[in-house]
């Protein structure tokens, strides 16, 4: 999906987050991540995270199953993507 093409706004940004179980969201060199499994953070908490200052969702996103990567940080990628090691 190309989302200068299509826009998500704020119930989209919450819908897609109470569909998964981890957020990690970068801004600058901060990563936060959160735990939906353990924490519960109001929506202007995640709207934060999950919105740029247009009010649409941030780019890049990215769902892989149950985890939401929000912005990017490198070292984030690269340890979210690794490959396991060979046995």
């Amino acid at each position: 999906m190309d989302a200068r093409k299509n826009t998500h706004k704020a119930a989209d940004a919450l819908k897609l987050a109470a569909e998964v179980d981890e957020i990690y969201a970068a801004k600058g060199k901060q990563v936060i991540h959160l735990d939906l499994k353990k924490q519960k953070p109001d929506p202007a908490t995640l709207k934060a995270l999950l919105l740029g200052p247009t009010g649409n969702l941030r780019a890049p996103t990215l769902r892989i199953g149950r985890t939401l990567i929000v912005g990017f940080e490198e070292e984030t990628y690269r340890n979210l993507f690794a490959s396991p090691p060979d046995s």
